[in-house]
């Protein structure tokens, strides 16, 4: 992870230099203290960047704590998103960062969140590497961890060749032998959705399939075959599918897999501040990015299962638009 987030500042054109101490910004304002923001975003990624954009256009002081770390650091191209098609993310972000430092008041930290507190309307964030820092606002804009261990080689194709969404990839491998792994419900609905991207699926159970008899049948009238074999491991070159192995039997060549991976978030940040959390793991938020603490908005993956960056972009924008909302009506 140290080598992924030393690639991110490379790639990205970000010399840790530009990360600034908290405690350096402001000092001219002798109206507010020197680690206190009206709003503190924790995660700089699309999320994150995007909330931060609204809030500085909104002259409003905002600190980004961010610790480098993005959830596609390793995913070659971005899709469906207009104006950027085919960009890496990582030069998405670069250009989002260098549009921001147009805004005096928005501040990047390198630093991780590792805990929050509440007293009366302020959030007290303590960092890892840099003291402390309090808003009355906070964002929540850090992604999700997603579990890439339980099969070997999954963690190096994850994003290249392995991927989750078909809107954000399945554009580029089209008709290509594909398989799915994944099993009961999921499974079922999962293989409805990719079959409109190529009819040359296989279903991998990845040990007793847990689909019913009706689901089962239909799988098969498409003419799509379901393996029960466990995966043992998945080849690859540079992250790049060939085969995948399987419990006593021969290696299974494929070229692109689908996979939903079980995840968790991020930071626990949220759960210290008493935020509600779905049934999915998700951060609950209304239709205006808030959650159930007061002065709290979450964005991003952490609070929506369509994890694509043009979500993440739109529900960012709309956290720092009430983020700005909330501190009008307060002071007004």
């Amino acid at each position: 992870m140290e080598n992924q987030r030393r690639d991110f500042i490379k790639k990205s054109g970000i010399a840790l230099a530009s990360f600034i101490n908290p405690f350096d910004v402001f000092s001219t304002n002798k109206e507010m203290k020197e680690n206190h923001f009206e709003t503190i975003i924790i995660g700089g990624s699309f999320a994150g960047l995007s909330a931060a954009m609204s809030l500085g256009r909104s002259l409003r002081k905002v600190l980004i704590i961010d610790n480098q770390q993005p959830c596609n650091a390793q995913t070659p191209h971005s899709h469906n998103f207009l104006t950027q098609d085919g960009k890496p993310p990582l030069e998405i972000l670069a250009e989002a960062r260098k549009q921001l430092e147009a805004y005096p008041t928005v501040k990047f930290i390198n630093d991780t969140a590792i805990s929050a507190s509440k007293s009366e309307d302020l959030f007290e964030i303590k960092l890892q590497k840099n003291g402390e820092a309090i808003a009355p606002k906070l964002v929540l804009a850090w992604g999700l961890k997603d579990d890439t261990s339980k099969i070997e080689g999954l963690e190096k194709c994850w994003g290249v060749s392995v991927i989750h969404c078909p809107y954000c990839h399945g554009y580029e491998v089209k008709n290509q032998p594909t398989a799915i792994i994944s099993n009961g419900n999921e499974a079922f609905e999962y293989i409805k959705m990719i079959n409109h991207w190529t009819k040359n699926l296989t279903l991998l159970t990845n040990g007793s399939s847990n689909l019913t008899e009706e689901q089962t049948h239909k799988i098969k009238s498409k003419g799509i075959q379901i393996i029960e074999k466990p995966i043992t491991k998945i080849n690859h070159q540079s992250g790049k599918v060939t085969s995948i192995d399987l419990k006593d039997a021969e290696d299974f060549p494929i070229s692109v897999i689908y996979h939903r991976a079980s995840f968790t978030q991020k930071s626990e940040i949220a759960a210290q501040l008493g935020c509600e959390i779905d049934e999915m793991g998700l951060i609950k938020v209304n239709d205006f990015q808030q959650t159930n603490v007061k002065g709290v908005f979450a964005a991003g993956d952490n609070a929506s299962p369509l994890r694509q960056v043009a979500n993440a972009v739109a529900k960012g924008s709309l956290a720092g638009v009430m983020a700005n909302r909330e501190l009008i009506e307060e002071s007004f």
